[in-house]
């Protein structure tokens, strides 16, 4: 098969190694002119690692290269999904499986990822849409250090080709058919993952860590659940997995990012600098929107929405969820 990466950022370029590694076709698409010269001279993506990369690995600027593609796999930002799909669909020619590999909303929509995928693209173009998620960092994979992630789709039989794609000896694939469970457990991970940053950065310990990431979950499950997710998907690699790596890395853009705003006890400096992406800051909206909506409850996501979007101060936020009504431990 062949297969077209959208994006040659960092996630993109380690899982084109992946499928490189595994002697698969694989070209990579983007629109930095030198970070396409460094794929295809050096053998490396500089902007993003040290480490070389796969020497067979191949780059490109012409977005026609997807007609020949059997498999695109979106590597880009949530925010872009959409306008990436519309883009690409007027070059190919046959059906096409859509591997995406981001994780959050459509922030007017609310749409999961894949939703998104399959409305935008013409049905006669679309195999199938396959979401590749889990706990990973691109940081670890280009160095091929153990890694465990899910394909996932409501049909297995295209979880199955994915899985089978990218599976080697230090980059395990399992599949799920739970679309709804897993595309929302790694998105609600992201405003986690910005809280425990926040933690961190006011000073506080693993104690307080843990306990957010066990409430952490317990909100994700509920809201998952309550949207047509099994509770089980919550307890593997889309969601306690995911809430575990990126609730604890500083390879985590989410994490680093709370980071920031707690140790600064406000996020003005931040949300007015930053230049990265950051998909916890879209998703706490549309997190709380919904949650409020659906009289859903998530103290956490209330607080992290309010910090970012209503110029909470963090501390103050820590301190009313810890004065909430005394309660039993639930789900």
């Amino acid at each position: 098969m062949k297969i077209t990466i959208m994006g040659t950022g960092s996630w993109g370029t380690a899982l084109a190694q992946v499928l490189a590694d595994n002697h698969q076709d694989v070209l990579l698409y983007g629109i930095n002119p030198e970070q396409i010269r460094d794929i295809n001279e050096n053998h490396r993506n500089t902007a993003f690692f040290e480490t070389p990369i796969n020497e067979n690995l191949r780059a490109t600027d012409d977005i026609s290269c997807v007609k020949d593609a059997d498999i695109v796999l979106l590597a880009v930002p949530s925010q872009a999904i959409e306008s990436v799909v519309v883009s690409l669909k007027q070059y190919l020619t046959h059906p096409v499986i859509v591997i995406n590999v981001a994780k959050g909303f459509h922030p007017v929509t609310h749409e999961r990822l894949s939703e998104i995928v399959c409305r935008n693209m013409d049905e006669h173009l679309l195999t199938d849409v396959v979401s590749l998620i889990g706990p990973s960092h691109a940081e670890e994979v280009i160095l091929r250090l153990l890694t465990a992630v899910n394909a996932v789709c409501i049909h297995e039989e295209s979880a199955k080709i994915v899985q089978n794609l990218f599976a080697n000896d230090y980059f395990r694939v399992y599949t799920n058919t739970d679309e709804i469970g897993a595309e929302i457990g790694v998105s609600v991970k992201n405003v986690m993952a910005i809280a425990s940053g926040i933690l961190h950065g006011l000073g506080q310990g693993d104690n307080a860590r843990a306990a957010l990431m066990t409430r952490g979950l317990a909100e994700m499950t509920r809201y998952g659940v309550s949207r047509g997710g099994r509770q089980s998907t919550f307890l593997g690699l889309d969601g306690v997995g995911d809430l575990i790596v990126t609730c604890t890395s500083f390879h985590s853009r989410n994490f680093m990012a709370g980071y920031a705003i707690g140790k600064a006890d406000s996020a003005e400096e931040f949300l007015r600098t930053n230049k990265k992406t950051v998909e916890g800051i879209a998703a706490s909206k549309v997190l709380y929107e919904e949650s409020k909506k659906n009289h859903i409850s998530m103290p956490i996501t209330e607080q992290v929405y309010k910090i970012l979007y209503e110029g909470k101060i963090p501390s103050q936020a820590i301190h009313e969820l810890m004065l909430r009504d005394l309660k039993p431990e639930t789900i």
